[in-house]
């Protein structure tokens, strides 16, 4: 309600181009937004269990983020970019012109991660293509991937040259404790504690398992906004922590002390900074994941 209105008051004649997000936490926000703004162009990047006590189910999520692709059905000659290998977006995305990416061949842009240890390295060709373009990105994570192949997409879509493509991706580095290595004096750490949700948490720690890293811990923070399905959800993870067989764990908050597991807890990001400046880990390799909230980030400090 704030960002989008920002952004189109910014625009002036000589832009050719408006990137436009919109972020929604209850139904009809994104109906709301898309009126103001009136998009030629749509992208729905994922469809995750964020906010579900604002939608109330997993379907609200996908019904209010549809809620773009039912307005550029109004619009003459819109087009939207789809990740293919999504089974929820193709469901939803019956009547619009589609510009696909994906892992499969014959698509506008296709494309496979080579590499995640400890970034992500991938691999794309467009669908007259032969050939592919190596990208090393500073991206922690395979789960970038199919966000890195949407703006390779939206970028060769609207005419920009493969080689500044390959630059600007290889070039980014990414901020706001989102994805970010860091190496301290002790540890390497892995912060992605800008956010959480039973999604993104999920795909970090399987991440974090395929990869090839010494000494493996993790501190993980409680995931807000979940409603009713909350303690359902935290358990789900805790059961995964278990099946994937780490065994230094460490869970901050109420909400995963509440879960069955055998994993060190504390209640809040206070407790853990007073235990961490009684015994620092050193020669980790840790995953810091939590909602913002939380304040997992503030531990940084002391690792």
């Amino acid at each position: 309600h704030i960002g989008v209105p920002l952004t189109l008051l910014r625009l002036r004649p000589e832009h050719d181009l408006a990137v436009v997000e919109m972020g929604a936490s209850h139904p009809g926000d994104i109906k709301e937004l898309v009126e103001i703004a009136e998009p030629d162009y749509g992208i729905i990047t994922n469809v995750g269990k964020a906010h579900l006590e604002g939608f109330g189910s997993f379907e609200g999520i996908i019904k209010t983020k549809g809620e773009m692709y039912d307005y550029l059905r109004t619009r003459k000659e819109a087009t939207i970019f789809i990740h293919n290998d999504n089974p929820y977006l193709k469901k939803i995305a019956y009547g619009l012109h589609q510009i696909a990416y994906g892992s499969e061949d014959g698509l506008y842009i296709n494309g496979h991660v080579t590499g995640n240890s400890p970034y992500l390295t991938f691999e794309w060709k467009t669908d007259n293509e032969s050939k592919y373009h190596e990208v090393q990105t500073r991206l922690i994570g395979e789960y970038n991937f199919p966000n890195a192949l949407a703006a390779v997409t939206i970028g060769h879509f609207f005419g920009m040259e493969p080689e500044k493509i390959d630059k600007a991706l290889a070039g980014y580095t990414p901020q706001n404790n989102r994805s970010q290595l860091k190496k301290t004096a002790d540890n390497t750490l892995i912060i992605d504690a800008y956010n959480a949700n039973p999604t993104s948490m999920m795909a970090s720690i399987s991440n974090f398992r395929n990869m090839q890293a010494e000494n493996k811990m993790l501190i993980l923070g409680d995931m807000r906004e979940l409603g009713k399905d909350s303690a359902d959800e935290h358990q789900k993870i805790a059961d995964y922590l278990e099946e994937c067989g780490f065994k230094d764990v460490v869970l901050v908050g109420e909400l995963f002390a509440a879960t069955r597991h055998s994993y060190q807890s504390y209640p809040d990001v206070t407790a853990l900074i007073a235990e961490l400046q009684r015994e620092k880990p050193c020669g980790k390799t840790i995953l810091i994941k939590g909602s913002n909230g939380i304040k997992l980030s503030s531990v940084v400090e002391y690792l």
